[in-house]
């Protein structure tokens, strides 16, 4: 007798070749392209399932879990997992795998990209002169902040942070950072300064965010942060939205506490069309594009699928967030 081969809910419609990998292994069911969370279709498979692959949108909460009772793996296709009920998966013994690392370079890009692109008013100046409102040469027109000499402030000195401060070292700009740990080894590499969290606030000409959501760094910049902060300093988010408290931060651009901010990440996310912050010409909004590159996306496709692979087959997962599973055995 043929064993079936062990089902695979895919949340999201993908390029057919990121999948490969689970192709000739594994009967796949396939959401569709866009939204978010599962399908009733998804849903409905839900008791049958032994693997998800999911995105950051798609909630993994102890009621789906319920439903799974034969799940043996969760393979999250981001870095962070904060869509995914780690406590329960790991009470029912279920690994959740992640894509670190690969996205390293694509997200520090994004968020020097936001940087450069908020410091030199970018999209206002393409706006304006599409609208015609480029008419000659203006000595005073659209000025910007300078980069070289000005300082930087990395909160959360971890692969992206460093990869951020590489490319601001490019740029002549002075490093300062916070991070829960010591890290004499980024001082000495960029001869950068750790500072505490609210020095890094009051000292930083450009804050740029790269910690992960957790109790302690929601809304981590809130009013009193940005209260800190230089009345001509620009905040970058790349990290996760609900970092930033959005109410807080329309309040700092739209009376001038803050000149600037450049965000890839929001929260809610994605950002209502109808939100104020678009309104404002200081904001500079991507819809979370930090790891969208053809290599990046494809690679963390990849991983994916490996992380799925070896949970499959009660092996340890590459990338394994609740990685106590294998310890305890």
């Amino acid at each position: 007798m043929i064993k079936e081969k062990p089902l695979v809910l895919v949340t999201h419609a993908l390029p057919t070749d990121w999948l490969s990998l689970l192709k000739e292994k594994c009967r796949l069911i396939i959401g569709p392209k866009g939204g978010s969370g599962f399908t009733q279709l998804l849903e409905e498979h839900l008791p049958e399932a032994d693997a998800l692959f999911t995105l950051l949108v798609d909630p993994v909460t102890e009621d789906i879990l319920e439903r799974a009772p034969n799940l043996k793996v969760v393979s999250n296709m981001a870095v962070g997992v904060d869509n995914v009920d780690i406590a329960a998966c790991t009470r029912r013994g279920i690994p959740v795998g992640n894509t670190p690392g690969v996205l390293t370079a694509g997200t520090s890009d994004l968020a020097f990209g936001l940087l450069l692109a908020t410091a030199r008013r970018i999209p206002e100046a393409q706006a304006d002169a599409r609208a015609g409102r480029w008419t000659t040469w203006n000595p005073t027109g659209w000025l910007g902040a300078d980069l070289n000499e000005a300082i930087l402030g990395i909160v959360g000195m971890g692969k992206i942070g460093t990869a951020v401060a590489q490319r601001a070292k490019g740029f002549g700009m002075k490093l300062i950072f916070s991070d829960q740990n010591p890290r004499s080894d980024i001082e000495k590499k960029f001869n950068a300064q750790q500072v505490s969290f609210d020095d890094l606030l009051e000292l930083s000409d450009f804050v740029s965010l790269h910690v992960p959501l957790t109790k302690e760094t929601y809304h981590l910049i809130d009013a009193n942060a940005l209260r800190k902060m230089k009345p001509n300093a620009i905040l970058v988010n790349s990290a996760r939205g609900p970092v930033v408290d959005t109410d807080a931060l329309y309040k700092a651009l739209s009376k001038g506490w803050i000149a600037a901010a450049g965000l890839d990440v929001t929260d809610p996310e994605p950002l209502p069309s109808e939100h104020p912050l678009y309104k404002l010409t200081n904001c500079v909004i991507t819809p979370h594009i930090g790891s969208a590159s053809f290599n990046t996306r494809r690679r963390m496709a990849e991983i994916a699928c490996m992380n799925v692979l070896a949970g499959l087959e009660g092996q340890e997962l590459p990338h394994c967030v609740n990685r106590e599973l294998h310890s305890t055995g």
